[in-house]
């Protein structure tokens, strides 16, 4: 099956028959959690993730004394690939994790100084959990839907007492910009978006490139084994930016 995935990407073809830069079909359900403050489902293809957020109160890092604090964390249960075990997260939990994680922070998503009740004491806590219900390929950008779409969906709860108040909200969640995660993989000269499981086999290399809304480029994640050239992460940073723009719209309807 690598040979004949490998085979059709070098013709410039693909085993459910989409352009080399054509995303599968998306789908994203909003507010599906009742007990979390925000949540949201993405079904890329086959490829299923589930994002919730929740808010606590915590006290801020030193070096961001009048900020919120945002945590990432991502579970591979072992029912949605055979690949995935039981356990606490692993390598690639951890890393998906963190892209996720660099992306929403260093794209200013969040208005983190919104969240800050009194420096240096309290301040709001905001935690993204992803669960990999069903993975087909291309975990990185279908998590980071599901993790926008849930913080899109979030609303601050009600604090008396210096307690949060479940079920009672004040406001939504400061949102500035919706920044989206485009993995861009390269087989041989070709360049190639959204694999499924079977193609991620053969793909030599990879960069995940986050974009906000003003096309400004936030994070690079570079993977897989085979070097890039100056000219390949151009390119590659192009097709993310093009790619962006349209994945930008499924948050508009």
């Amino acid at each position: 099956m690598e040979n004949y995935a490998s085979n059709l990407l070098l013709s410039g073809k693909r085993i459910d028959n989409r352009k080399l830069d054509e995303f599968r079909e998306i789908e994203i359900k909003q507010g599906i959690i009742d007990k979390a403050e925000g949540s949201a489902m993405v079904k890329l293809g086959k490829t299923k993730i589930l994002a919730g957020v929740k808010i606590g109160l915590g006290t801020p890092f030193p070096d961001t004394p009048n900020e919120g604090m945002l945590i990432v964390n991502a579970e591979f249960t072992p029912l949605a690939s055979p690949d995935f075990e039981s356990g606490p997260p692993g390598e690639d939990a951890t890393e998906l994790a963190r892209v996720v994680d660099r992306g929403i922070r260093e794209s200013k998503c969040i208005d983190l100084k919104k969240l800050c009740k009194t420096p240096r004491e309290m301040v709001l806590c905001v935690f993204v959990d992803i669960h990999i219900i069903n993975h087909d390929g291309n975990l990185i950008d279908c998590a980071f839907l599901a993790s926008l779409a849930a913080l899109m969906d979030t609303k601050i709860p009600k604090i008396k007492d210096d307690r949060i108040v479940r079920g009672k909200f004040e406001k939504d969640l400061p949102v500035l910009y919706k920044p989206i995660e485009v993995t861009v993989c390269k087989v041989d000269d070709k360049f190639v978006l959204d694999p499924m499981f079977k193609e991620e086999a053969v793909i030599e290399s990879k960069l995940t490139v986050c974009v906000r809304d003003d096309e400004k480029i936030c994070a690079l994640q570079k993977q897989g084994s085979k070097e890039l050239t100056m000219d390949d992460i151009k390119k590659m940073i192009e097709i993310a930016i093009d790619k962006s723009k349209e994945l930008r719209k499924l948050f508009e309807r």
